[in-house]
């Protein structure tokens, strides 16, 4: 058996929010028809894959973007809570308005003290902990053969950060994390690699949705800072 294992980071398709509301964690929110045109993409691009074992987020969005894939390769999906999306205490909140939201409600403001932790939500170590627990049974569920994890944004690339010994504290824009991507980690034996990235469905996401540029490779743990 090789030694040589790819743990994929997938985020989930785009979903269902008229209404403009950061849903975090609750249930409810369903891919929309361009979200589940993104999932079936995924499932054609990734299901010739040497793909062994999937685990996904308990959020319905999460296990409707790993369905077409998991169906293409026989797989029953592991629902992992740990890669759940992060907490947040703007749950709820309609942010549609922008930086008007803050103004009708300026007691969100005391929230946003400290973005080295976040003072908004789960704090960035929390998040990588469970997160690289997931990474890590997955990885050994699939020695020598690829896995794929279904999470969310924030965790992904904070997860990313980590793997890149990079620093936490980030603007929210330039998460290079958009709809459906997949974030790689490229292992050798229990020995993180490299890093890479790529946009499966890059071309289904409407302009002014992506968080950063295109980018097709990554970088080595060691190569960073």
């Amino acid at each position: 058996m090789s030694d040589r294992t790819i743990v994929h980071l997938l985020r989930h398709g785009e979903v269902h929010n008229p209404e403009g509301v950061l849903y975090g964690r609750r249930d409810g929110f369903h891919l929309s028809d361009l979200g589940n045109q993104m999932a079936q993409r995924i499932g054609e691009m990734l299901g010739g894959r040497d793909i062994v074992h999937i685990r996904s987020s308990p959020l319905e969005r999460a296990q409707e973007t790993a369905a077409p894939l998991a169906a293409a390769r026989g797989l029953t999906p592991v629902i992992d809570p740990r890669v759940i999306e992060s907490s947040n205490r703007f749950e709820g909140v309609n942010f549609a308005a922008g930086v008007l939201t803050f103004a009708k409600r300026p007691s969100l403001l005391r929230h946003l003290y400290n973005p080295f932790t976040p003072s908004w939500g789960e704090p960035y170590e929390e998040i990588v902990s469970r997160m690289m627990a997931a990474v890590e049974d997955a990885r050994d569920a699939a020695r020598g053969h690829e896995a794929v994890v279904v999470s969310h944004q924030l965790p992904i690339w904070t997860t990313r950060l980590f793997a890149e010994k990079r620093r936490y504290l980030h603007h929210p824009k330039n998460r290079q994390c958009t709809l459906c991507s997949v974030t790689s980690l490229h292992f050798e034996g229990d020995k993180l690699r490299q890093v890479a990235y790529s946009e499966p469905a890059g071309d289904l996401i409407p302009v002014g949705d992506r968080s950063a540029p295109f980018s097709a490779g990554g970088a080595k743990p060691e190569d960073r800072p």
